[in-house]
């Protein structure tokens, strides 16, 4: 198009345009401030904290900053050090690398169940028989995802004092749905038998004994015990909030109301040992007793310590998970009134990865016709098995639905659903 006469058109250098978009990014995302604290029983909790987690956008805009929490309770270290060691990677890996922001955080919550599955078929490849629980966090802006199998579990304070759930609790003695699972697939549930009759303890799984119905490890248990993560992903408002992330050691002492009331007003570092002494306190040193507390602040906000009054009973209530509502949000003077709601993106907890590795999410390059959605393998031209293949739904699947498992995934699948 020709310019019009006399008009003057001025271009800007995009080396510029990016380091606005830097600068301005910056400014919206919040402050991130980490402690944590541990009282070791049997030295079997293991904790990574990675926040230097850079990631090029598809854009090639500008890296991301990403955090990844996690806590890990095994019988045996080997499970905790591998998971420690790769599962990190094993997620990032699941990632398609040509996607912008939002579509990169629309597939986490995919790619951490692929991540899971790849980290545990990995180490059960090396014949170790121990295994491990893992609550894992990747906090992007303000979205925070959770992935969790077993027993440590994560919570999260909002501003307004709003406690809401991020984790799920594997323990047979929780979900009758577990429960059903694991029988289904070929596993059995009771309690130890004492003899004479008389059954103590938990709800355990048998062979094995294991009271879990989810972890990463765990080959001599059974392949019913899968390591498929139940997935929360919720995005707070810019008045951000409080999270703890911590062991079975702490919540079979503390309730998650007081856990958050007893390191209130206190720096993260001081909160998570607050929380390990009064846990401690409670009910004695039984168990490795670990806690990570993370606040998400505004970047204005000078005094990070200054904690949000509790509230109580129907108000708490009110301030759970509300889901995006299709219409505008209210306007104030042109902008938008962003209200202190923590909003529930996803929450995801089949073990069946014919539900968990599917996507609805418009992109084909989710739908790779050649390589392996667990373990990332390039495959040969047909050589993929589509994830829906033997599924419940009984609707026969095409040549190109995908996605697609290599053999030895698909064979992993089978096995965890008692095929």
């Amino acid at each position: 198009m020709a310019a019009v006469k006399g008009e003057h058109h001025h271009t800007i250098p995009l080396s510029v345009l990016l380091k606005r978009e830097l600068a301005s990014e910056k400014t919206e995302r919040p402050e991130i401030t980490s402690g944590q604290a541990n009282q070791s029983k049997k030295g079997e909790d293991l904790t990574l904290i990675k926040s230097e987690c850079q990631r090029v956008l598809g854009d090639g805009v500008t890296p991301i900053l990403c955090l990844g929490f996690v806590i890990s309770t095994a019988l045996l270290l080997y499970s905790a050090i591998y998971t420690k060691e790769n599962l990190l990677n094993n997620v990032l890996g699941a990632i398609p690398t040509d996607l912008n922001r939002d579509e990169w955080i629309a597939v986490l919550p995919r790619a951490l169940v692929a991540g899971f599955v790849k980290t545990d078929k990995d180490f059960q490849e090396k014949v170790q028989t121990s295994g491990t629980t893992v609550t894992f966090v990747i906090i992007e802006g303000s979205v925070i995802t959770v992935a969790s199998v077993g027993d440590s579990r994560c919570i999260l304070e909002s501003a307004d004092g709003g406690l809401y759930y991020l984790s799920a609790d594997h323990r047979l003695e929780c979900s009758e749905e577990e429960r059903e699972r694991v029988t289904a697939s070929g596993g059995e549930v009771g309690r130890l038998n004492a003899g004479g009759g008389t059954q103590i303890g938990p709800l355990r799984c048998w062979p094995g004994g294991l009271c879990l119905s989810r972890s990463i490890g765990d080959l001599d248990v059974g392949e019913f015990i899968v390591p498929v993560p139940y997935v929360k992903q919720v995005k707070l408002s810019s008045a951000g909030g409080r999270m703890i992330i911590a062991s079975d050691g702490v919540w079979d002492a503390l309730s998650a109301e007081a856990a958050l009331v007893c390191c209130r007003g206190l720096a993260p570092d001081a909160a998570a040992a607050q929380i390990v002494k009064e846990a401690v306190q409670f009910k004695g040193l039984r168990d490795d007793t670990t806690c990570i507390v993370v606040d998400i602040l505004p970047p204005e906000k000078t005094n990070p310590h200054v904690s949000p009054v509790k509230k109580t009973g129907k108000r708490v209530l009110k301030s759970m998970f509300r889901r995006k509502s299709s219409g505008s949000p209210p306007q104030v003077d042109g902008g938008y009134l962003e209200q202190d709601v923590v909003e529930e993106l996803i929450e995801e907890g089949s073990a069946l990865l014919s539900e968990r590795l599917d996507s609805k999410y418009p992109l084909c390059n989710l739908f790779k016709l050649f390589t392996c959605a667990v373990c990332q393998k390039e495959m040969k031209p047909g050589e993929g098995i589509s994830i829906h293949s033997g599924s419940y739904n009984n609707v026969k699947p095409r040549p190109w639905d995908g996605p697609f498992l290599c053999v030895a995934c698909h064979e992993k699948r089978e096995a965890m659903e008692g095929k």
